[in-house]
């Protein structure tokens, strides 16, 4: 173009630059511009390699859409490329002009169907691979861990869902919806290795797909990508990450079961594997995903196949007070729950909560019609494996059988709702103030109306206290009377010495 531009001018011999800016079809400006530059400073620019183009930092994303569509227009380029990255700050001409260069330098042949996954393209793909870690120690007994990892390509978010039973074609399912969920949205497409839960049989790289995952993505709305046959390096993103969770997050734990595991993989996704700086993109994942490809992500519904007995299973993650959000309402789950993922049933009038691996009802909530309400059954924040009878006999037993009757009866009259928490209370205070607890305490305590553990232990303070200051008078009073009485005492011999002297 600069060549072009100087013999057509002809040392001002030639063409003028407003002939020339018809005739090349750029602007009078740039004309100007390389009419001023000396020839040495033009030959040193075009060899300087730190020169960048404005579509350099889209330069892959662009040779994997002419790659995969040799026919595809510089229009449509440029309308995929604001559909991944927004506004580009670039016109029409220039991105065809790039186009028109990459097209001269690259082969567009295809050599094999799938193409790896494209960094800088948010929401275009996410690679998924299965895993399996053998002899971890869940309730004392060494188990097999099977888990499927999911990773966006280019934040490197993370979602892993892990199985103690081998995983089919249905878990395989709910195991996606699940990590859409967590991802809030879905990607274009998902890459995989030639597994049997996403394909049957392979040939001439004619694919036949498992036909309920197949109905299950069609409904998502992503396209299914499958590797060439021992070819793992096409998704190696998702192989690191299996890599990742076996040795970072599972080996070396000891688990007390199967839930303290789920909430075990939820702290550690949150807290560390998307939360530390990516050795390649030098990003925090989280922070990556949610500035930029949350947005790129595509809208996701759980489809109506993953439905179980024709009503929506969704699932929640359940925070760390053990609720889970369900239109703008919290509702309680089991603690054992907490920082796990569960199933949600809902109907018109009924909201059940199940187990995401057995499928069991965990919690049942009327639905509440209200918003920012909270929902709480209260046995949910409770041991049910301590009995309220056990608690009351180990009061009798240091109180006696009335006064401990008495005192059980109080608590549960004044605090109905909390009486086992009280009950846990008592006998705390009880263990400290065993050698006090005297009967005219008791007896004292039994009389009143209302009673609460903070109030018992006032009273016991204020006995205590009354106890101390009587025995403090009793000690004075006797120790004056004793003076007063040896006084008395050195007084009589006085006289008695005085009156003997007089005699004399």
């Amino acid at each position: 173009m600069i060549h072009k531009i100087k013999a057509l001018y002809d040392e001002g011999c030639g063409l003028s630059q407003r002939e020339i800016a018809k005739v090349l079809d750029v602007s009078r400006n740039t004309i100007r511009k390389y009419l001023a530059m000396d020839s040495d400073i033009i030959s040193d620019t075009r060899h300087d390699l730190s020169r960048t183009k404005a579509l350099d930092e889209y330069r892959s994303h662009i040779i994997h859409l002419l790659q995969s569509y040799p026919n595809l227009s510089a229009v449509k380029v440029l309308r995929k490329l604001k559909e991944s990255h927004g506004e580009l700050g670039v016109s029409s001409r220039t991105v065809r002009r790039y186009v028109e260069e990459l097209r001269a330098t690259i082969s567009t042949k295809q050599a094999r169907y799938y193409q790896p996954v494209i960094d800088n393209a948010p929401g275009l793909q996410c690679q998924v691979d299965g895993g399996e870690l053998r002899r971890v120690s869940i309730g004392g007994v060494e188990s097999t861990v099977y888990f499927v990892v999911f990773v966006l390509s280019h934040s490197r978010l993370m979602h892993v869902v892990a199985s103690p039973t081998p995983v089919d074609t249905s878990l395989f399912i709910r195991m996606h919806d699940a990590a859409f969920q967590y991802f809030g949205g879905c990607p274009a497409e998902c890459v995989y290795d030639q597994t049997k839960l996403v394909v049957l049989h392979e040939q001439y790289r004619e694919l036949t797909l498992n036909n309920g995952f197949h109905e299950y993505a069609t409904h998502a709305g992503f396209t299914i990508r499958a590797c060439e046959g021992y070819d793992p390096e096409s998704k190696g993103k998702v192989e690191a990450g299996v890599k990742y969770v076996k040795q970072n997050a599972l080996y070396g734990e000891v688990f007390k079961n199967w839930y303290d595991l789920e909430s075990y993989l939820a702290n550690w996704l949150d807290t560390v594997a998307n939360i530390r700086i990516h050795g390649t993109t030098g990003e925090a994942p989280r922070v990556r995903y949610d500035s930029v490809e949350f947005v790129r992500m595509r809208p996701y519904r759980t489809p109506e196949l993953v439905h179980k007995n024709g009503q929506v299973v969704v699932t929640r993650k359940v925070d760390k007070t053990g609720l889970i959000s369900w239109q703008s309402n919290k509702y309680s789950v089991p603690m054992i729950y907490q920082g796990s993922v569960v199933g949600v049933l809902a109907d018109k009038h009924e909201l059940r909560i199940v187990d995401c691996i057995t499928n069991d009802v965990v919690a049942t909530h009327t639905l509440s019609s209200e918003k920012g309400q909270l929902i709480k059954n209260r046995h949910h924040y409770r041991d049910m494996n301590e009995v309220v009878s056990s608690l009351e006999n180990d009061v009798i037993a240091v109180l006696g059988k009335p006064y401990g009757n008495k005192l059980c009866t109080l608590l549960k009259n004044t605090s109905p709702k909390i009486y086992k928490d009280q009950l846990r209370g008592l006998k705390l205070v009880l263990s400290r103030t065993k050698e006090e607890m005297e009967p005219a305490l008791l007896e004292r305590l039994s009389q009143q109306s209302s009673l609460t553990v903070t109030r018992l232990e006032a009273f016991i303070e204020a006995f205590l206290h009354q106890k101390a200051r009587q025995q403090a008078c009793t000690e004075l009073v006797s120790e004056e009377c004793c003076q007063q009485e040896d006084l008395l005492h050195k007084y009589a011999r006085l006289m008695e010495v005085g009156g003997q002297s007089a005699l004399h």
